[in-house]
């Protein structure tokens, strides 16, 4: 089969591999398209510290049961959790496998999608009659609907959300589905307008507004019950702890890239709850799908580009060279 290999830093290639090797209780796919994401440029660019070469790219996936069960027949469209989860640490014991202490993520740590066929166990597939394109959307979204799932967001809350990528459009996407006022921060105004048709009620450009003065405007000086950081800079993740309302919840996805220095009296002051979201559950899946079958988020204008597996190496060039010109590229493994 064919598939899209990262064969060093900065490397990729089309290169031939196995058919794979279908066990008791996995289903064969048809990959049909694969979305790629930060971590696959961060993968690609030698960023990433839990890539080795040589690496198959891809975990956000849509596909076709081509051998299934009674349940999932041949023919049926799925999105597909590209997560592992042993069962036996302490995160899979609490029924918290998105954090499982031994995790194996698609095209990360083991091979990922951006092949012609797969084979995943039956628990990680979610049949859909979405569009393919949506299908490859879902566990993109899925981890900012996880974050909000985490930051226990409801219809009272205001939530600010730091960032309108990838990442970010799943966290406003999944604050304003739970009927929260949900407020996009971003550098980029065409992010701030994908953020807005996603749900987000206000819009803050951070190059060109003054973050703090524009949050206090907008909440009555209390500042946001919810803050989620979805960027990963050391100056987010204070602002989130400085600028959240008291007794507020502070949700972080991204990883800060350097140390964060705190004003810790802050945590004790505002009696706050900081929390980590990493990956996502089932009830995550099932609400993205529901969101977008919903018809509310804006899947064109999501997607930059949808290529074929072939020019896949060059997009990645294209990519790394400019990141701010692509939000989302997605591959077509039937062009």
């Amino acid at each position: 089969m064919r598939a899209l290999s990262l064969t060093g830093e900065g490397e990729a290639r089309i290169v031939d591999v196995p058919e794979p090797a279908k066990q008791s209780g996995d289903l064969l796919l048809k990959v049909e398209m694969v979305g790629l994401c930060g971590s696959d440029l961060n993968s690609f660019r030698g960023r990433n510290p839990l890539v080795s070469y040589p690496r198959v790219l891809g975990h956000e996936i849509s596909a076709t049961v081509l051998e299934g069960t009674n349940d999932l027949p041949a023919g049926t469209h799925v999105s597909v959790s590209p997560y592992t989860s042993c069962g036996k640490c302490p995160s899979c014991r609490r029924g918290r496998e998105n954090a499982c202490r031994n995790n194996q993520t698609f095209g990360v740590q083991r091979d990922g999608a951006l092949t012609e066929r797969i084979v995943v166990p039956a628990a990680k597939v979610y049949p859909s009659t979405l569009p393919l394109k949506s299908l490859c959307l879902v566990e993109p979204l899925t981890e900012g609907f996880h974050a909000v799932a985490r930051g226990r967001v409801t219809a009272a809350d205001t939530v600010a959300v730091f960032g309108c990528g990838g990442i970010g459009l799943g966290a406003i996407a999944g604050a304003a589905f739970r009927g929260a006022r949900t407020i996009a921060i971003d550098l980029d105004d065409d992010k701030l307008e994908t953020a807005r048709l996603a749900g987000a009620t206000d819009l803050i450009n951070s190059g060109k507004d003054d973050v703090r003065s524009r949050l206090r405007e907008l909440t009555n000086g209390d500042g946001p019950d919810v803050m989620i950081e979805a960027i990963g800079l050391a100056a987010t993740f204070r602002m989130a702890v400085e600028e959240v309302a008291f007794t507020g919840r502070v949700v972080y996805i991204g990883y800060a890239k350097e140390p964060v220095a705190y004003e810790t009296k802050l945590f004790v002051q505002k009696e706050l709850d900081i929390l980590g979201s990493r990956n996502a559950l089932p009830e995550d899946f099932r609400a993205v799908m529901a969101m977008l079958e919903s018809g509310r988020f804006p899947v064109e204008k999501a997607v930059t580009a949808v290529v074929p597996l072939g020019e896949g190496p060059s997009y990645l060039a294209q990519w790394s060279a400019s990141p701010a010109a692509f939000t989302k590229i997605m591959i077509d493994l039937n062009q």
